[in-house]
Formats: C-alpha cells, sequence, structure tokens
C-alpha cells in the first residue's frame, strides 16, 4: 500500500520532519524526531512530498513579517501568513518564492533569508488550507488541488488561477524601478511556471489581463501545468512568442526525485521551449532527491545575480 507524502523544502540540519498521512497512524523514531506515518488505501504510484515542521529554538525572526491572510474568492479559501526577508543592500528586485504541498511561507523564509543575494527583497506567502484530491480530501496548505500527476491529466485551472493571482497582486506593490520575478519548489514551482505562461499570453486562464512583468521564473522539482496545450496558445499571438522569448527561465529537478519524477521536469522544460521560451536553463542532479541541496540553491543565487543584474551589497 503506497503512501502519499506532503511536500517538504529539506533546508538544514536545523529542521525536523513531520510526515502526514490518511488513515492509520503508526509512530516511529529517528535521530531523535518523530515522526508520524499514515497510511492510505490509494493507489497512486506519485508520492505528494514531506511536510517539514520547523524547530523554533535559537531561530531569529529579526527580518519576518507576519502579513494577514486573504481570500482567494474561491469557496472562502483564504491564504495563510506572509513572511519577508528584507534586502540587506539595495533594493534591486522581489522575489515572491512559493512553498510546496502541505507546507508554508516560513519554511522558505528560513532557506532563502541565508542565501548571498542581498539586493532581493524575498516575499513568502502561504497557500489556502484546502482538501487534495491526491490526498482523499484531506486538508492542506496547497496553491491548488490535484489528483495524479500525469502529462494529460486534468488541472484545477481555477485554484491556479488564483493563487498566480494572489502572487501578481503580491508583486503589483513593489517599486517601479524593482525587477521582479516568482520562484518555488514542487508544487510552488507549477505555480511559478504556471505564472510565467500567463505572463507570456497575457492573461490567466480564465481571460483577465496578467498584470505583472517578470523578469525571472526559478523552479525546483516541479512541472509545468497544462503543458500539452501550452504551445497552440502561444502561437497564435506574436505578442505571446515575444513575451515567452523575453522572459529566462530556471528549472531544477533532481534525477532521483521519486515524489515529482524527474521525467516531468524534463517534459517542462521541453515544452516550454518548444513554445518559444528562449532562455531556458535546465540544471539537473545525480543522486538528488525531492528536496533542495546547498549546491542546487548556490546555482539558483548565481543564476539570479546573473539574469537581473543585481550589484553589490550597497
Amino acid at each position: 500500500m503506497p503512501l502519499l507524502f506532503i511536500d517538504a523544502f529539506l533546508g538544514g540540519s536545523r529542521h525536523t520532519l513531520l510526515l502526514v498521512w490518511c488513515g492509520v497512524n503508526t509512530t516511529r523514531t529517528q535521530g531523535g524526531t518523530h515522526t508520524y506515518t499514515f497510511y492510505s488505501n490509494s493507489t497512486s504510484p506519485f508520492w505528494v512530498g514531506v511536510l517539514r515542521t520547523v524547530c523554533h529554538s535559537k531561530m531569529s525572526y529579526a527580518h519576518c513579517h507576519m502579513g494577514s491572510g486573504s481570500r482567494t474568492g474561491r469557496r472562502g479559501l483564504e491564504f495563510g501568513k506572509t513572511h519577508v526577508v528584507r534586502p540587506k543592500g539595495k533594493h534591486q528586485a522581489t522575489i515572491v518564492w512559493l512553498h510546496g504541498l502541505g507546507d508554508n511561507g516560513l519554511s522558505s523564509y528560513q532557506l532563502l533569508e541565508s542565501l548571498p543575494l542581498p539586493n532581493i527583497k524575498w516575499i513568502c506567502p502561504t497557500a489556502p488550507t484546502r482538501p487534495v484530491t491526491i490526498l482523499g480530501g484531506f486538508s492542506c496548505t496547497a496553491w491548488f488541488d490535484m489528483g495524479e500527476l500525469s502529462e494529460d491529466g486534468p488541472d484545477d485551472w481555477e485554484g491556479l488561477d488564483s493563487s498566480a493571482a494572489h502572487i501578481a497582486n503580491l508583486l503589483l506593490t513593489e517599486p517601479a524601478d524593482v525587477k521582479v520575478g516568482i520562484g518555488g519548489f514542487s508544487m510552488g514551482a507549477a505555480v511559478a511556471q504556471y505564472s510565467a505562461t500567463c505572463f507570456a499570453m497575457g492573461r490567466y486562464g480564465n481571460g483577465i489581463p496578467y498584470p505583472v512583468n517578470l523578469r525571472a521564473v526559478v523552479g525546483l522539482s516541479g512541472w509545468l501545468p497544462g503543458s500539452m496545450s501550452l504551445r497552440n496558445k502561444i502561437e497564435v499571438s506574436h505578442e505571446a512568442r515575444r513575451r515567452a522569448a523575453s522572459l529566462p527561465l530556471l528549472l531544477g529537478h533532481g534525477i532521483s526525485d521519486d515524489v515529482v519524477l524527474y521525467k516531468y521536469g524534463e517534459k517542462s522544460a521541453q515544452s516550454l521551449s518548444s513554445a518559444g521560451f528562449r532562455y531556458i536553463t535546465f540544471k539537473s542532479y545525480d543522486g538528488l532527491g525531492h528536496y533542495t541541496v546547498p549546491r542546487e540553491m548556490d546555482e539558483v543565487s548565481n543564476w539570479l545575480n546573473s539574469r537581473l543584474g543585481l550589484g553589490g551589497s550597497s
């Protein structure tokens, strides 16, 4: 009987892991941390990840801003708290970073605050708590509803549009001279890539205009919703092709990822490229599962510095 995991950012040794499932509860202890495992009667081969809880001891939240939740406009769902990493140098760019399924913005904050990017402001929102189909209706933080991951599977376009609009609204308040972008891990990476397609087409899936001029998109261990129809949607518009060709994307994926399989990350890069996104950098990592490692985050930092033309620490 397969396990259905909830996503996680595995950012460092200061974190413990909580594995959350649906069904019968068993408990084990590993390395002094308690791990709760629940079994599901789902037959899906897709693991939906790991929910990380954060150790609060010896942690500093000096740069953390806790924003109030805002409603999505869909079935009364409400976004959770937003955490902000303030730039330590001149504010040149703002990036919204999106967590994975079952995680929260605080996890993103704790990962990003230590990156050597003093000119970037990081906005780390928390997704609404909603029932998730692949978890048998179990409710957790999720940017959209999802079933079994497949290339031609149905996508929750309403949920995707709602989250993409919330992210765009966060970026609309930034100064006009600040470059803006979106990044994310796993389900967060899926929304980041979906936002890139909205930018290219100039509209959300529901037809409402997309209002943000994105300058960079990063997706780690994720996938591209609607990949099969993307090329046809962009080919019909000269402006969509122009915008797609102007937007740089960095995609990274572990070859040993058994949650979001490597083939989905590779397919995302291929679909974006064939649709006219010219500046795609796809990084694969031998032996990497569904988590991040310092080498990958170093490459994210270097890529953002280069693509956004960021200056020094002043």
